[in-house]
């Protein structure tokens, strides 16, 4: 399986969201995700989330939590285990020329409102929720509809 991150910088009442809209052929293409991408060969997750994080927004993380994995199943991409962090420290100017989409702070009031997969929509509640440090879930996808979740070997 393919290896992810994805990292959520937190401002605290914002995250830095990414609206992938520049790439035709692009999973995600029209939903708003956090930052990140593909593990390199020999990379640690960690290493990855830092190298992404700098390369789309020109930011530097200084403080970190690696706060879960998610196992995406999909009949239609690629099977992948998705590392998720927050940021709550970083140093650099952000850079809104990303070549992935548009970048932008959001409300964290605000975000249940995106166009979101299914499953981030769990994910970013268990994010926000301090009472979980971190977390095991599993989504099935078919097609684009997710039609099972299971956290921490639960069903949901």
């Amino acid at each position: 399986m393919k290896q992810t991150t994805l990292c959520y910088i937190d401002n605290g009442d914002s995250y830095l969201m990414l609206h992938r809209v520049k790439k035709e052929h692009d999973a995600s293409h029209g939903k708003w995700i956090g930052v990140g991408g593909k593990c390199e060969a020999d990379e640690s997750p960690d290493e990855c989330m830092l190298r992404e994080v700098k390369e789309e927004t020109g930011l530097e993380i200084t403080e970190w939590h690696y706060r879960g994995i998610v196992t995406f199943i999909s009949d239609t991409w690629p099977n992948e285990y998705m590392h998720l962090f927050t940021a709550t420290a970083w140093q650099g100017t952000l850079d809104l020329n990303c070549n992935e989409g548009e970048l932008a702070w959001v409300r964290k009031a605000d975000l249940m409102s995106l166009n979101l997969w299914e499953g981030d929509r769990i994910f970013l509640r268990l994010l926000m929720d301090e009472r979980q440090p971190f977390f095991s879930l599993k989504l099935v996808y078919e097609q684009d509809e997710m039609t099972k979740a299971t956290l921490n070997g639960s069903a949901l």
